[in-house]
């Protein structure tokens, strides 16, 4: 098995590692079988969130007689430390656990410092004191935010997105963090579903000295990831020629699915409907030209260019044109059917 120490954390954990975010979406019963299958299968790293609504309650279940074998991050999206201090006794309580491995700040929109004001760095010092946080870390989607906790020396972590449609800007994150001697926890390696070639993706970020984390809903996902496991993939001409094809397709301005955009004022569900030009050119139109499709890509028409989406978006996207842009491609499609 590939593993990865996460910086000055000590942490080590494997390059697999278990996104709990879709796991919401299942049934008690099944996200239980498939994080247990996922234990015992050697993928003992597991990420979770405050904000995943019961993400946090199923891995407790799932975990609870077997602490001692993995290693669990969550993560709070508080502003105040009384909120810290919430999401902190919540998660415990859900993951069933006196501590947690690594607690991070989730996707602040600055970067949480000593005497700032919010008493949010304070109040995971002390969290720390009180054995209840065990490492400290960072995750977010803006490069400023980034840097700043870089430069700032307080986290031992850092989760950012990066697979092998990253930007240079992306690149000098990773270089910059593992400089710092912190740990680097890769999201979005399949860039929020746009990369659909599994073996491509781990085999790229191989190269570098980061930790994947995969978000798993199935159980035929988790199985491909454990064949990885003993027999992990070589960036080979066939993997490369797979990931030159998709720079190609992917290159420029594309929504990367983060979903921070919304909730849109007029309920256009921006996050998929912002994607749905690559969907239609990477999978069988019958999976997106359907009439529940339609439905919400009209939606589309009912913007009123507030902008308060691209106030949110991380990636500094014109949302209302990309938007518009996707409904004229779908429309294209969706006229054309036979």
């Amino acid at each position: 098995m590939q593993t990865v120490t996460l910086g000055k954390s000590g942490l080590v954990v494997p390059r697999n590692g278990f996104g709990a975010l879709p796991i919401q979406r299942i049934s008690d019963e099944a996200a239980v079988r498939l994080v247990r299958r996922a234990l015992d299968g050697g993928m003992y790293y597991f990420d979770t969130a405050r904000f995943y609504t019961d993400s946090e309650a199923k891995l407790g279940m799932a975990l609870e007689g077997r602490r001692a074998e993995v290693i669990i991050s969550t993560k709070t999206g508080a502003t105040t430390a009384d909120g810290f201090w919430r999401d902190l006794e919540t998660s415990l309580r859900e993951l069933r656990t006196d501590y947690v491995d690594l607690y991070q700040f989730h996707n602040p929109a600055f970067c949480p410092l000593p005497g700032d004001g919010s008493g949010l760095y304070e109040a995971m010092q002390e969290a720390v004191r009180q054995g209840k946080v065990r490492h400290v870390g960072i995750t977010n989607h803006r490069q400023k935010v980034a840097l700043q906790a870089i430069e700032s020396g307080l986290y031992e972590t850092m989760q950012y997105p990066f697979s092998y449609l990253a930007s240079e800007a992306d690149h000098d994150i990773v270089r910059r963090t593992l400089e710092a001697g912190m740990g680097f926890i890769c999201m979005k390696g399949l860039s929020g579903g746009l990369i659909t070639h599994s073996a491509a993706a781990y085999a790229w970020l191989a190269q570098y000295d980061v930790a994947p984390i995969w978000g798993i809903q199935k159980e035929s996902e988790l199985d491909e990831w454990l064949s990885y496991q003993d027999n992990p993939p070589a960036l080979d001409d066939s993997l490369m020629a797979v990931i030159d094809n998709d720079r190609r397709q992917l290159g420029g301005d594309f929504c990367r699915g983060c979903g921070y955009c919304e909730p849109c004022t007029v309920g256009i569900q921006i996050h998929d409907c912002n994607r749905m030009s690559l969907f239609l050119q990477r999978a069988p139109h019958s999976v997106y030209v359907t009439d529940e499709w339609a439905a919400a890509m009209a939606r589309i028409d009912d913007c009123v260019d507030c902008g308060l989406c691209k106030t949110r978006c991380p990636y500094s996207l014109d949302i209302p044109v990309l938007l518009r842009r996707n409904k004229a491609d779908f429309d294209a499609v969706w006229q054309s059917r036979g």
